[in-house]
């Protein structure tokens, strides 16, 4: 099993022995790919789910530091639910591409870098996070059902390397 995402098409890939088993769309960054610490882009290249966090939340639960607050997002301030919330599930990335993704400036891992559900699902299929990939709240919990810890994912930039 294996996962690809493609920055282009804001589109999210299972695939099981070369074979496309499921969509999802998704959202990556607002701003350019980019694998640069701080600039809050989606990095590119080889990555492999590292951990796996909220096996037990309800959906839309929102985590800070990768801890449930135990509240939902509809439970914040209008202010606070202007903000993009990390919602539902954490599935944690790793780059495996030393200083493409891996490594000193450019460690996704480093970053923080997740797949998660969002306080914003209107805003999926559209470039809308900081960085992360973003899905819906039920497909975000249905990925991390489905994908083992080492799964590896495939960010496509549309640009090559």
């Amino acid at each position: 099993m294996g996962l690809v995402a493609s920055i282009p098409e804001q589109k999210l890939y299972i695939f099981v022995d070369g074979t496309r088993l499921k969509e999802y769309v998704m959202s990556s960054s607002k701003r350019s790919p980019s694998c640069e610490e701080n600039s809050l882009g989606t990095p590119w290249g080889l990555h492999e789910v590292c951990e796996k966090i909220g096996s037990n939340a309800v959906s839309g639960m929102v985590f800070k530091g990768r801890k449930p607050t135990g509240k939902r997002y509809c439970e914040y301030s209008n202010e606070e639910q202007q903000k993009n919330l990390i919602t539902s599930r954490i599935l944690r990335l790793r780059g495996l591409e030393d200083g493409v993704n891996s490594g000193g400036s450019k460690d996704t891992f480093s970053r923080y870098v997740y797949i998660h559900g969002t306080n914003h699902e209107e805003t999926i299929g559209s470039p809308a996070s900081s960085g992360c990939l973003q899905l819906k709240n039920l497909d975000a919990i249905e990925l991390f059902n489905t994908v083992p810890v080492g799964t590896f994912l495939l960010i496509e930039n549309g640009q090559g390397p």
